[in-house]
């Protein structure tokens, strides 16, 4: 666990008393890495300090869930992947919202060898493709219903390139800031789709909390957007090596190429900055694309119809143009 004690004492007058910064823990989806640049920007930076805030980033792994903990009231905030995640929420009566998007575009892709024809994710359709289990009950089920693909194209994926470097007709799935990364390092430049630009509309990197902290604590959750969102701005815009050196020394395994090869990605791609972000601001959300994707979900049968999908994110602390040119 990365903890940084960074919140500078907020004074009142010269020899006025010290004011104790808020304490809050934040859950990330993975280990520290580029796609988590922002927010330790945010701590490097002491954007987090200036808001007041004292935070404690808690790194995840294959054996950490902290959407639980969210849940359990054991952290404050949490790194949600996804707008299923947050439907998921609302379905087992689970009462966490959604309050910023950090990411406008999800990262998933589909990775092809190139000159073989699969050049398009319409070419792809009757073609063999490595989807995971969780893919399988989430993005395939977006490819099923806009391209046609058939569940006979499945193959297994096990997050490991070599039945893909071995196949020139294989297609994998992957994101778009990891895996071609690690196929172009064994020699095999890849086409990347990006779901995202097709038309697979959910939000990602999200910051979740319980309802309760809210209703109670409305003030800590819009410092802790506003912090955030500018850690991304400055990640982005500026110099991110204050960041960098804290994700290598939370994640040791985590190299300076990889780095630099997220972060040109996220850029060229506008993951974090494009669509509403451009009018409202990193983080933005709107109700109508929140519906779109609920309508999605529920005409493949992930949820029931009607089901509450407004309960599921609030767009107080968002779209305020945080960190834009006035």
């Amino acid at each position: 666990m990365l903890r940084f004690c960074l919140a500078a004492a907020l004074l009142i007058g010269a020899a006025g008393p010290t004011l104790a910064a808020d304490k809050v823990t934040f859950g990330t989806n993975w280990k520290a890495q580029a796609e988590h640049g922002g927010f330790y920007q945010a701590i490097a930076t002491g954007i987090y300090a200036r808001h007041g805030l004292e935070v404690t980033l808690r790194p995840g792994g294959p054996q950490v869930n902290h959407s639980q903990l969210l849940a359990a009231g054991r952290i404050d905030f949490n790194m949600g992947g996804n707008l299923f995640n947050s439907y998921n929420y609302v379905t087992a009566k689970i009462p966490v919202v959604t309050v910023a998007a950090m990411f406008q575009k999800d990262p998933q892709v589909l990775i092809s060898h190139p000159g073989v024809g699969n050049d398009s994710l319409a070419a792809l359709k009757g073609k063999p493709i490595m989807i995971a289990n969780d893919g399988r009950a989430s993005f395939w089920l977006w490819l099923k219903q806009k391209y046609g693909y058939s569940d006979d194209q499945l193959r297994p994926y096990t997050f490991n390139p070599a039945p893909f470097l071995a196949d020139k007709n294989a297609t994998q799935q992957g994101y778009a800031t990891s895996e071609p990364f690690s196929i172009m390092k064994a020699g095999v430049k890849p086409v990347v789709h990006l779901l995202a630009d097709n038309g697979f509309e959910t939000y990602s990197t999200l910051i979740e909390t319980q309802a309760k902290t809210i209703k109670e604590r409305p003030d800590v959750v819009q410092r802790f957007v506003d912090a955030s969102i500018l850690g991304w701005h400055s990640y982005i815009n500026g110099d991110p090596g204050p960041a960098n050196a804290l994700i290598k020394k939370d994640n040791p395994e985590m190299t300076d190429e990889l780095i630099a090869f997220s972060l040109k990605t996220m850029k060229e791609m506008g993951l974090v900055d494009s669509g509403e972000s451009k009018q409202n601001g990193i983080g933005a959300m709107n109700e109508a694309r929140w519906q779109r994707f609920a309508d999605f979900a529920v005409s493949v049968g992930i949820y029931p119809a009607g089901f509450d999908w407004k309960s599921a994110f609030t767009t107080q602390f968002v779209n305020k143009k945080v960190g834009m040119a006035k």
